[in-house]
């Protein structure tokens, strides 16, 4: 799947569901919500992904996560946290590292945390950043997804091009390309 949309709301929810793709992330919810959520995806054979930084009430660390697994058996989860990487590798869930890049400090920095916990995909914004997929590939083992900031169809394609192997986005134009 080339594309993941980040779903913020229940239009959003909605849209997805009216597409053929099978992975979403959800985003922007409050906890209380979730195990409704997650149950209508499960029923429309959609797999979740959890932004666990951006759940309103869920706390983002290893406890968080281990919630999100054990009790609401999400498919994956987004973070920024080495630790919630590694309670995904455990519990063989999809753990993606979340980079965000704003200078040379940074890349670094999150390179050397990727190669301490080994996530299944790393997830790196702003997707401005399109030029910086070629020297993470040759430092790292994982799958490179590119997400925020995304301004066009073109924009999308370029990532594509640059060896990204997904872009995430809340855009809604840009789920069915």
């Amino acid at each position: 799947q080339k594309i993941i949309p980040a779903i913020s709301n229940h239009q959003d929810l909605k849209a997805f569901f009216e597409t053929s793709l099978i992975y979403g992330i959800l985003m922007n919810f409050q906890l209380a919500q979730l195990p409704e959520l997650i149950l209508e995806m499960k029923a429309k054979q959609k797999k979740v992904l959890i932004h666990s930084e951006l759940i309103k009430g869920l706390s983002s660390d290893e406890f968080g996560a281990i919630y999100l697994i054990q009790t609401l058996h999400v498919d994956g989860i987004i973070s920024s946290k080495p630790k919630v990487i590694e309670v995904c590798k455990k519990r063989k869930v999809i753990g993606i590292l979340r980079f965000f890049l704003k200078d040379s400090i940074s890349l670094a920095q999150s390179i050397e945390v990727a190669r301490k916990v080994n996530p299944d995909y790393i997830e790196v914004l702003p997707a401005l950043s399109i030029d910086i997929i070629p020297e993470i590939k040759n430092q790292l083992e994982a799958n490179i997804m590119m997400g925020g900031l995304i301004r066009s169809k073109d924009h999308v394609k370029a990532c594509l091009k640059a060896g990204a192997i997904a872009v995430t986005t809340s855009n809604r134009d840009f789920w069915k390309i």
